[in-house]
């Protein structure tokens, strides 16, 4: 194990991807797994003292990140290629250092971000039959699964109506002392293609919502995909989605959808400070 003796801490920033199924969110709670409490326990394995590790996105309790960005500063004395091999292998199989470098001057995951964004998958139903099975086995964990045909053109309407700079209160709650006004740069539903074997030519039509903001709230995403899929199923008009938008009223917000189908899938920052995290 490294020791503080004579040794400056090292500030480290690195990309993260894990499957969040199994974790009660990003931010360290007590009692619960959480994303952030697996990163510092594995550290804590071969590094010394303890250290805090600070993420870009709170993410919540079953979502996952294929592009989360981190930073702490540790003590150690080797190449910041070998305290990334040491770290992954610490952590368990639902977690992985995709990269690690030393952290910019003044570099803050979250606050020096520029750009965040999402992606939720929906899986149509092949067959909507009565004794049709209400899930799919290999999609659950990543995917929300329907029984019902969406109107993408209904719901891609909707969502230009997002796009811009508004105040997203209904869709969501802010951070202490910060505002309920967000840009929205893209916000968009597209039928894909999976080349992932286990998944080619499985019956069913997959959905993306792909939605880019300088920042989100808090469950933002996921009200407005609740949302969005009300206007898919024929429940809601554009109309409704505009008038909740202007209410400001978190009580004017359709339910969330379920956190499984929700991935960060990349966090951009300022060219100057040189992160590959693309």
């Amino acid at each position: 194990m490294e020791t503080a003796v004579s040794l400056p801490p090292v500030a480290v920033c690195g990309l993260v991807a894990y499957d969040g199924s199994d974790y009660h969110g990003f931010q360290l709670q007590p009692g619960v797994p959480t994303v952030q409490g697996a990163l510092e326990e594995a550290l804590a394995q071969f590094v010394a003292p303890p250290v805090r590790v600070t993420g870009a996105g709170r993410t919540d309790a079953g979502v996952h990140a294929s592009g989360q960005v981190i930073a702490t500063q540790v003590i150690w004395r080797h190449q910041v290629e070998d305290l990334q091999r040491a770290w992954n292998a610490h952590l368990p199989r639902s977690l992985a250092i995709r990269r690690l470098q030393v952290a910019p001057a003044g570099f803050h995951p979250r606050f020096s971000a520029v750009e965040r964004v999402y992606r939720y998958t929906v899986i149509e139903a092949a067959d909507r039959l009565l004794a049709a099975p209400r899930h799919s086995p290999l999609t659950d964990r990543y995917a929300l699964y329907v029984m019902h045909r969406l109107d993408l053109a209904a719901m891609n309407e909707a969502a230009q109506a997002l796009q811009g700079e508004h105040d997203f209160a209904t869709f969501g709650k802010a951070p202490v002392r910060e505002n309920t006004v967000r840009t929205v740069y893209e916000a968009r539903w597209q039928v894909v293609e999976s080349n992932l074997p286990p998944l080619v030519n499985y019956p069913g039509r997959q959905l993306v919502f792909t939605i880019r903001a300088n920042a989100f709230l808090y469950q933002m995403v996921r009200n407005l995909v609740g949302t969005l899929l009300e206007v898919g199923c024929g429940r809601w008009s554009l109309a409704d989605v505009q008038e909740a938008l202007a209410a400001r009223k978190r009580s004017r917000s359709a339910p969330p959808a379920p956190p499984q189908g929700l991935n960060l899938e990349r966090i951009r920052y300022p060219a100057e400070l040189g992160l590959d995290f693309d």
